[in-house]
């Protein structure tokens, strides 16, 4: 098994449906521009309320990639 160096970065998904849904909007928008990635990790979810109910959902996450060897 070869050593492996990666790089973080936080992404910020939103949805007007739920928070795992932005969630996966975050991932699948970073995917068409960065290649490897293998993990995430929510470090922060928000909310917009509008008349007493949640209207949307923001959260952010760490994106742990693997960084090219060559």
């Amino acid at each position: 098994m070869s050593d492996h160096v990666y790089k973080l970065i936080d992404v910020v998904g939103s949805s007007a449906q739920s928070s795992d849904e932005a969630i996966r909007n975050a991932i699948e928008t970073a995917a068409k521009s960065i290649k490897h990635i293998e993990w995430f990790e929510v470090v922060e979810t928000r909310g917009h309320v509008v008349d007493g109910k949640v209207a949307h959902f923001q959260v952010t996450v760490k994106i742990g990639f693997r960084l090219d060897s060559h």
